[in-house]
């Protein structure tokens, strides 16, 4: 089971900055945000990858800084920018090949943008076909502000795109969709493939683990059940918690409630 934290975590640490807190910390599984097209590219690629090789990490997933303009670009009606996003996450996924990651977040579009259903599936289908070609798995995240945080949209995605449809379950994310966990669970099921967790309380909605009141055992037994084996991410954004330690101490929290069940 990979237990690990995102570097989107440490932000605005840069990304192999971030990699050698993490090595440093002792969490042996990460999630790379990218935030800049240059951290997919040398010579970051390299020290990332020399930080994970000395220090036998893992590296399950990839999240681009890009997200903002998938709906400007990938879920356009307009050619040229759907080919500039392609050709961009294209590189992406060259990139995750050197880094190991199989796994690439997607947000998709926004709620105000005028995709239509049908032009969101075949779009998704397209880059999911792309990532196949580089072993890599295309997976939608439930976003609150996106058309993902639609749990029946995501219903739709599971039954129209078959094989292709697969889902990163972020729990911060179904909070501020109004939604709780386990009915993302209920809905998608073993085609949930990654998760990004956080704790919460009735004031806040992303603590570190074991400061909150979720009910972590209920949430991975539950998955378990499923045949869950992909990866927990603790996700955090910076202002939720104080010393990087606490992220050390979330991936800790989550190792003893999994090994109680595993």
């Amino acid at each position: 089971m990979n237990i690990g934290v995102s570097t989107a975590s440490l932000y605005p640490l840069h990304i192999e900055d971030a990699f050698a807190v993490l090595a440093e910390m002792g969490v042996k599984t990460a999630e790379v945000f990218a935030n800049a097209t240059v951290e997919a590219r040398e010579p970051y690629l390299s020290q990332v990858c020399g930080i994970r090789d000395k220090n036998d990490m893992t590296i399950t997933s990839f999240h681009p800084f890009s997200s903002p303009m998938e709906s400007v670009f990938l879920f356009s009606s307009y050619d040229r920018r759907i080919e500039e996003m392609m050709t961009l996450y294209e590189e992406f996924f060259g990139a995750m090949n050197k880094l190991g990651a199989k796994i690439f977040v997607l947000h998709g579009a926004i709620l105000s943008n005028k995709c239509t259903v049908g032009h969101y599936l075949e779009q998704f289908r397209l880059l999911s076909e792309l990532a196949g070609r580089y072993g890599v798995t295309v997976a939608q995240e439930n976003v609150s502000y996106c058309m993902s945080g639609d749990i029946e949209f995501l219903k739709i995605m599971k039954r129209e795109l078959g094989g292709h449809a697969k889902f990163v379950l972020d729990l911060k994310q179904a909070r501020r969709s109004g939604n709780d966990p386990m009915e993302y669970i209920d809905a998608l099921g073993s085609s949930i493939i990654h998760c990004h967790l956080s704790d919460a309380n009735a004031d806040k909605d992303c603590l570190p683990i074991g400061k909150g009141d979720f009910n972590f055992s209920l949430f991975t037994e539950k998955l378990f059940s499923l045949g869950f084996d992909g990866a927990f991410i603790v996700e955090l954004y910076r202002e939720n918690y104080g010393e990087f330690i606490e992220l050390k101490q979330s991936v800790d929290a989550l190792t003893e409630i999994v090994d109680k069940l595993v």
